[in-house]
């Protein structure tokens, strides 16, 4: 009879956590983000809970945080009114969006080259992730 394992405990964040999210299968596996209220985001194994890396960067609690499709890209979300896209290979931070009010939550498209952030400016922003930093975003009513 297979012996039951009891769940993982991932220590790291200082403050409660506020979203969490797997990334699909990619040839390295499985990751998870966890958005915090310490102003930070944490990249782990999903398979393990390991710890990978912390994005470190925003100024007011982390509110969302996603991977792209094939992990290697994340967007997070704050209160200090931006979003934050990082290389989630090396956790340089690539560009910061300014937005109008709190930013709660994020999605990437299935082909990672857009990605859409929500919050409490009750609209969404569609950013198109090209070659330059993301222009102005379409606002989706």
């Amino acid at each position: 009879m297979p012996q039951e394992q009891g769940p993982l405990i991932c220590p790291g964040h200082s403050r409660p956590v506020a979203g969490i999210e797997f990334s699909r299968e990619t040839e390295d596996g499985v990751f998870l983000i966890s958005a915090c209220h310490d102003k930070t985001a944490m990249i782990r194994s999903g398979e393990t809970g390991d710890w990978i890396g912390t994005l470190e960067g925003h100024k007011g609690a982390v509110w969302g945080a996603a991977l792209n499709p094939p992990a290697t890209h994340a967007v997070t979300c704050s209160a200090d009114f931006s979003a934050k896209v990082w290389d989630a290979l090396t956790g340089d931070e690539l560009y910061t969006l300014q937005h109008k009010h709190v930013v709660r939550c994020a999605g990437w498209a299935p082909d990672s080259t857009r990605f859409v952030t929500g919050g409490k400016e009750k609209h969404l922003r569609l950013f198109e992730l090209g070659e330059a930093a993301p222009a102005d975003p379409l606002l989706l009513q």
